[in-house]
């Protein structure tokens, strides 16, 4: 056990020397919780005692005693500044030992900056003083040298010292105030001196110095030897410099004295421009009087108004006279352009193309002859096989000569768009089949070709089908006064077939002929003039019109007026689809950049400026407001009958929304058309564009139905009219709306054709099919896609075409119905446009008996 016991421990420390680097950690604390902690290293010094002096204590010593129980240590003596700390300071932990470090080091920096910063400021004071020694010294001499009287003959002891010179410049005053006049020699005549009372040379402030106060803040300190811009420009470095605000008080005030002084201003005469109504306040900023002296001077005629009320032209020329100034009377119809007074000079008129317009009864074959003129296939587009709009483009005949051609409808609720046609262009060509022979609407045509004095063509089509007689039709056209050449008249006719591609050599010819005749010219340098063909709202370009330009160049980036609409040229856009820079006279564009959709009709001019051109847009909008709801003059008898009608007549209340302006113009005169005397059709809104969620509002409101001319509703109006019950008229053949809503209006209605939409897909690609076809691939949204339903193509809302799924596949095989979500590709049956993004809805036609 005693070997045991006498065994060293391992937890008694071996003696050596201590290192004198120690590692340890710090943890760091900042806002918000967070938390660092950092490495650090403690350096001691190492000492050395001399040979023959005390070590100090060991800290192991200290280490080792501290764990026993035994009583307080002795106090140990203060240390040298050299000697090492005593090992009481070896219990602190690191972190505070850490701490303690870095505030001596902290301490000790500022103790030697503010050394340095009084050895500094002492230097700078010492440095003022010599300084200021040495101007006091100069100025002394100065002013010593002014007290001289004259040069001494005798040389005599200059005074150098600086305590002599100093008294002699305190004295120099009285010195100079009691000195003789100086004695000139006997022999010279010198002139007398000049006299003069010597001043002592003003003293300049001294800049102020910093006093070294302990409690002066550091800004002054820093601020005080710095060069500021007033210090260097300003003699005076103390005073205070006069501010902007006084300065310019003082300019004003210089100014008032001179008008002051200069008497009264002459009253300045202005021309007044007055129209036919304007308030006391607007007349009196256009006079530059007071608004007060005006009402002053109207209540001494014996007119109380205030300065907002309106006063009329004859009143604001007494104002106008008695104040002394000139009257301009203007009317407000003076805001509005006038095309009939602006003629062009004929020296500047240049020949332009004709323009044609072709038109017909519907069905015999205006569009197919104009396809064939053109070499594309307009008809196949257009739904039922019959035009429904008015449509410009550009034929470049084999001589080079370019015609416009304007493509009307032929059905009898386009009276409105046969009767543009034949006012803005130059030659009517009259299409007739000669199987059918002159129709209501062939006559309706030479009637409108009559009344605008515009030459008519003759074209006799479908020649080349059974039963043809063209004679039968020329002597047809003799009781509507067209006598043609074959029988001695002047109208020319000519025989063609569209589908044989026969004729239209003699009809181009005819044509050429006839413009030669007329000498058609226009003045393509100066501001452009067009005319309104057709509008639509376009999803994607916003308002586009297409214009038939008259006279002059119209640009991109012209700004411009059409009917009530104003706006600036952002595009051109021709009939191949083309963006061009400019359209000449006789040219059909697109135009985008209107800031609505302007009625079909309207004239489009360029203005000079933005101004001008809202002006005349406001001026329009008031006009058309103001006459939509003028009211006829009320009498008792009228009031009655007014209200014995509402009580009687049942109104039919419907919302008309189409693709174009023209198309909705011709479906609300047919609607209008079928009122009668017990029922009444009552358009509460109209225009072009899509269905929106505005128009399913006001549908919901008044229980109408909204019908859809070739357009259909977004996304978010299909889901209020499913919430509002809001019924749908969806149509693409004008005689189908307007039986529909004959049968309703009428009460013999026939079965509903309901559309029970079965599927929606959208077109992801096209591909080839065929020589002519194309296929289109699709993923499927909603829905199933079957073979054999009824298809409606649609892009950006807007119905492309109405066809059949005639071919239905997925992958290689074919198949009779696509599920939601799976791809398939189908090919469409009379339609061969079709692009990325557009939209295929396949619906059901269900035939259900109406019910009221």
């Amino acid at each position: 056990m005693s070997d045991e016991q006498d065994k060293p421990t391992l937890s008694r420390k071996p003696l050596g020397l201590k290192r004198t680097v120690e590692a340890g950690q710090v943890q760091q604390q900042f806002s918000h919780g967070r938390r660092n902690t950092v490495v650090v290293e403690v350096k001691r010094r190492r000492v050395l005692g001399r040979p023959g002096e005390a070590a100090p204590a060991p800290e192991v010593e200290e280490i080792e005693a501290a764990p026993a129980p035994a009583p307080a240590p002795a106090p140990v003596p203060a240390p040298k500044p050299v000697a090492p700390k005593p090992a009481a300071d070896s219990l602190m932990t690191r972190q505070e030992r850490q701490a303690q470090l870095l505030r001596e080091a902290e301490e000790a920096r500022m103790a030697s900056l503010e050394e340095n910063r009084r050895r500094d400021e002492a230097a700078r004071a010492r440095a003022a003083e010599e300084e200021k020694a040495r101007a006091e010294a100069r100025q002394e001499q100065a002013a010593a040298k002014a007290a001289e009287p004259a040069p001494a003959p005798a040389a005599s002891e200059p005074a150098a010292e600086v305590p002599a010179a100093a008294a002699a410049a305190a004295a120099a005053p009285q010195a100079a105030a009691a000195a003789p006049r100086p004695a000139t020699t006997a022999g010279t005549a010198a002139p007398a001196p000049r006299r003069f009372t010597p001043v002592e040379a003003p003293k300049r402030p001294e800049p102020k110095r910093p006093e070294p106060k302990a409690n002066r803040g550091t800004d002054n300190r820093r601020q005080s030897g710095k060069l500021t811009v007033t210090r260097a420009l300003n003699e005076d470095e103390g005073a205070r410099a006069r501010s902007l605000a006084a300065l310019k008080r003082a300019r004003e005030k210089e100014k008032r004295s001179h008008t002051a002084s200069s008497g009264p201003r002459e009253k300045q005469i202005r021309e007044v421009v007055v129209p036919e109504s304007i308030t006391v306040q607007e007349l009196a900023n256009r006079m530059a009087e007071k608004g007060s002296d005006l009402v002053k001077a109207l209540f001494k005629m014996g007119m109380p108004v205030t300065i907002n009320q309106a006063i009329d032209q004859d009143t604001a020329e007494l104002l106008v006279t008695e104040f002394g100034h000139e009257i301009k009377r203007v009317s407000e119809g003076d805001i509005d352009i006038r095309h009939d007074e602006d003629v062009d000079d004929a020296a500047a008129l240049k020949p332009r193309a004709p323009v044609v317009t072709i038109m017909g009864h519907v069905d015999h074959g205006k569009t197919s002859l104009l396809d064939a003129l053109r070499g594309a296939n307009v008809q196949a587009g257009e739904a039922g096989g019959i035009t429904q709009h008015i449509g410009a483009y550009q034929v470049k005949a084999k001589d080079g000569s370019v015609i416009t051609f304007l493509d009307t409808p032929g059905h009898e609720a386009f009276t409105e768009m046969r009767q543009r046609g034949a006012n803005v262009t130059d030659i009517v060509i009259l299409v007739v089949a000669a199987d059918d022979g002159l129709k209501p609407q062939s006559i309706e045509a030479i009637n409108h070709a009559k009344a605008a004095g515009v030459p008519i063509i003759v074209a006799i089509n479908k020649i080349d089908k059974e039963g043809a007689n063209p004679q039968r039709v020329r002597e047809r056209l003799l009781s509507h006064e067209l006598v043609v050449e074959e029988m001695g008249g002047d109208v020319q006719n000519v025989e063609v077939s569209a589908l044989k591609k026969t004729g239209l050599d003699k009809l181009l010819d005819a044509i050429a002929v006839q413009a030669e005749i007329m000498e058609l010219k226009a003045n393509p340098d100066r501001a452009a003039e067009g005319t309104v063909i057709e509008a639509k709202l376009d999803k994607g370009r916003g308002p586009v019109a297409t214009i038939l330009v008259r006279r002059g160049t119209l640009k991109v980036g012209d700004i411009f007026v059409c009917g009530a609409e104003s706006g600036r040229v952002r595009a051109l856009v021709d009939d191949h689809g083309k963006q061009i820079k400019q359209a000449t006279p006789s040219m059909p564009v697109e135009v985008l950049g209107l800031g609505g959709v302007p009625m079909a009709g309207d004239t489009l001019t360029v203005v000079e400026n933005e101004a001008r051109a809202r002006e005349v847009a406001a001026y329009r909008q008031e006009q058309a407001t103001r006459k939509r709801t003028e009211q006829a003059p009320v009498s008792l008898e009228g009031m009655f009958s007014a209200l014995a009608d509402k009580a009687n007549v049942i109104e039919y209340p419907v919302i008309v929304k189409g693709d174009v302006q023209g198309s909705v113009e011709a479906i609300v005169n047919a609607l209008n058309k079928l009122s009668t005397d017990e029922i009444r059709v009552r358009v509460l809104l109209s225009g072009a564009g899509a269905i929106t969620e505005s128009d399913v509002t006001r549908a919901a409101s008044t229980g109408a139905p909204i019908i859809g001319f070739n357009v259909r509703p977004n996304a978010k109006a299909r889901e209020i009219a499913a919430r509002e019950k809001v019924r749908f008229m969806y149509y693409d053949v004008i005689y189908h709306l307007t039986a529909d809503v004959a049968k309703e209006m009428a009460g013999e209605l026939g079965p509903e054709r309901i559309e029970n939409v079965v599927g929606r897909a959208e077109v992801k690609d096209v591909f080839p099919a065929g020589k002519r076809d194309k296929a289109a691939g699709l993923l499927v949204l909603e829905g199933a896609i079957r073979k054999g339903l009824h298809a409606r193509l649609t892009r950006d809302d807007v119905i492309i075409s109405a066809t059949t799924i005639a071919s239905l596949r997925r992958f290689k095989d074919d198949v009779a119905e696509v599920r939601a979500g799976l791809e398939c590709g189908v090919v469409l049956a009379d339609t061969n446009d079709i692009k990325a993004g557009d939209h295929l809805e396949v619906f059901e036609v269900e035939l259900r008996e109406r019910t009221l």
